[in-house]
């Protein structure tokens, strides 16, 4: 027999008990915007073209766009068409632009862990080591934003085999790292369970727009597409659909234009759909009696 990761156990989704989203709707949507910052010279970064040498200033200010402009336009974004966001952050933007940040936080929007620093994964961290990392982005959150963060996403999605214990232990709610499910489903921890959220993995602009160079118009046709057909299997069954946005990515004018048809297209049916943010996911879920959602005896 296989290794297997003793995570959650198979369950087939036409096979589900049904449940219903906040009044009753059936697709839940909710939007991530991903800002990250890098080590300048040093650590990880990725250029998605020919690796150049350190201090790779080209690949450092690509990203840092984001944080000064990107970003910004984004956030007009959800100002203009009143988007619920969930901000990705990387807490060593606290040291660096902390008014970013606030600008998101003043509005609302849920702050998830996102680690320290895009420059750095977990899988290369010791238990001792990646312990002290999530312990730190924990508590930097909850110095900035008064309360704890319920969710997580690892830095370059990249978890080892303790990170689910360890996320638990420091009182990560939900994480957002394993592309396995629709639907959330709750995972098995040596601490109790841990929810997860949908987090779109293939449908993402960092892989679709910068790795596999999907021209944005037909990235934003694909969103278009998962939304409409998601839409129509929520008929019969709950689905949840996450948009994943990068702020040096979709913050380019090009993309965000884009990117507006998008959410145009989904806010033409914003009173069929529940359009929120994935700690709202949580508090749903966690509410639903046990037997409901996988994982949940």
């Amino acid at each position: 027999m296989l290794k297997s990761h003793g995570r959650y156990d198979y369950s087939a989704l036409p096979t589900r008990p049904d449940y219903c989203w906040p009044g009753g709707k059936r697709l839940a949507v909710h939007l991530n915007l991903n800002v990250e910052h890098f080590a300048f010279g040093e650590g990880m970064g990725n250029d998605y073209a020919a690796p150049h040498p350190q201090p790779n200033q080209r690949s450092f200010a690509w990203r840092d766009y984001g944080n000064r402009v990107g970003a910004w336009r984004l956030l007009e974004l959800a100002q203009a068409y009143d988007l619920p966001y969930a901000l990705l952050v990387n807490t060593e933007l606290y040291d660096y632009c902390p008014e970013m940040i606030k600008a998101f936080s003043d509005r609302g929007d849920e702050i998830v862990a996102h680690g320290r620093t895009n420059a750095e994964r977990q899988v290369d961290m010791s238990v001792d080591e990646e312990r002290a990392c999530i312990a730190q982005v924990v508590a930097r959150i909850e110095q900035q934003e008064g309360v704890k963060p319920k969710g997580w996403l690892a830095p370059y999605i990249s978890q080892t085999e303790q990170s689910l214990d360890l996320l638990k232990e420091a009182g990560i709610r939900y994480m957002m790292d394993w592309p396995l499910d629709d639907q959330p489903i709750w995972m098995r921890t040596t601490q109790g369970p841990i929810l997860s959220i949908p987090y779109a993995h293939d449908l993402n602009d960092s892989f679709e727009c910068i790795t596999r160079r999907t021209p944005s118009q037909s990235f934003c046709d694909n969103l278009i597409d998962q939304f409409d057909e998601f839409l129509e299997e929520s008929e019969r069954r709950p689905l949840v659909l996450p948009i994943v946005m990068h702020s040096y990515i979709l913050g380019q004018p090009y993309r965000l234009r884009q990117f507006r048809r998008v959410i145009e297209h989904i806010l033409k049916h914003r009173s069929d759909i529940w359009l929120t943010r994935p700690g709202a996911i949580f508090e749903h879920i966690e509410s639903l009696p046990a037997g409901v959602v996988p994982g949940s005896l």
